[in-house]
């Protein structure tokens, strides 16, 4: 590698792990977790060199209810797309997420750009992504510690615009081995405060969190139908960390399935089906927190993979990771 190149990556690679911040508020993370690599790392847009859209729908503690008996399971929607840009060297990502939490609403826009560097054999992605997020929260729905508390009842339903970017680097071998680092709402952008009739200074802040990434497709030698994927992803926001292990396998690249372990919370069981172009994926999360009144939570993608002959060659580019 070139030291031009050693540069850059040093560079970037301070640049996501230079600030830190304690929230208790996390970025969503899936059990199919690298259907959401479009969003969580803007280095890995385009480097599947096919365009690939995705939707997917997390319900997460299926039914949970607070003692009111309202329904407060969280629930994601995410929608995402990625492609090869080769004018500008690289890839353009898209993606659009909902995140309903109890009686907070978040929907965020990221625009990504990942510029490609040929390292001889493997590709490393560097990217960047501006995201907007508008985010409620109807504190009049809260139960407060005191009767007829007088800063929820002030502050009622409120919303915000925030403005954050987010950095990442992708570095991969062609359907091989590998590796994403990023951090996601880097300025950890902070609204104005919620309210003026009161003396309290709470006011929206993007939490900033950190994603690594890592897995190895490969062949079983005496299998050559099947593959096995092992793989892994942790995130934190510093004050809190998640960590996934999982790995599947995948049958002629038809249908795989799989097992996810976070540790004290959770096995997940995934399962996918590819049908021409179209991938469609289930996962069930096992609640192992020993709460007993937590239950299971569900999980549904659907991906769409559109082949591009860049090189004027025949090639399949439906990446391992979709499945």
């Amino acid at each position: 590698m070139k030291t031009k190149t050693l540069h850059i990556t040093l560079l970037l690679a301070i640049m996501l792990v230079a600030a830190t911040g304690l929230r208790a508020q996390q970025q969503p993370i899936f059990t199919n977790y690298s259907n959401s690599y479009t969003y969580i790392n803007p280095g890995f847009a385009g480097m599947s060199e096919g365009v690939n859209v995705l939707g997917l729908y997390r319900q997460q503690w299926a039914g949970f209810k607070d003692n009111d008996g309202n329904d407060i399971a969280p629930t994601t929607y995410l929608i995402s797309a990625d492609m090869p840009f080769r004018v500008l060297h690289g890839g353009l990502s898209v993606s659009v997420l909902n995140d309903h939490i109890g009686f907070e609403d978040d929907t965020g826009l990221n625009l990504g750009y990942s510029f490609h560097l040929d390292l001889g054999g493997s590709t490393l992605g560097i990217g960047v992504a501006g995201t907007l997020c508008n985010r409620t929260v109807d504190f009049s729905q809260l139960t407060p510690g005191q009767d007829n508390d007088p800063i929820l009842q002030s502050l009622g339903e409120q919303s915000d615009m925030l403005f954050d970017f987010n950095v990442g680097l992708f570095w991969q071998m062609p359907e091989s081995i590998y590796i994403g680092v990023s951090a996601l709402n880097v300025l950890e952008s902070m609204t104005k405060a919620l309210s003026d009739q009161n003396e309290s200074s709470a006011s929206f802040v993007n939490d900033r969190t950190f994603y690594a990434v890592a897995g190895y497709p490969f062949q079983i030698e005496d299998l050559p139908m099947f593959t096995f994927v092992p793989s892994v992803a942790a995130m934190t926001d510093i004050s809190s960390w998640q960590l996934n292990v999982g790995a599947k396998v995948i049958y002629n690249n038809l249908f795989s399935l799989g097992v996810n372990y976070r540790p004290q919370e959770s096995i997940g069981l995934t399962a996918s089906l590819c049908i021409k172009d179209f991938t469609v994926g289930y996962a069930y999360d096992i609640n192992m927190m020993g709460l007993g009144v937590v239950p299971g939570s569900h999980e549904i993608s659907l991906g769409y993979c559109f082949k591009l002959d860049l090189d004027r060659t025949p090639r399949d580019y439906r990446s391992v990771r979709y499945l």
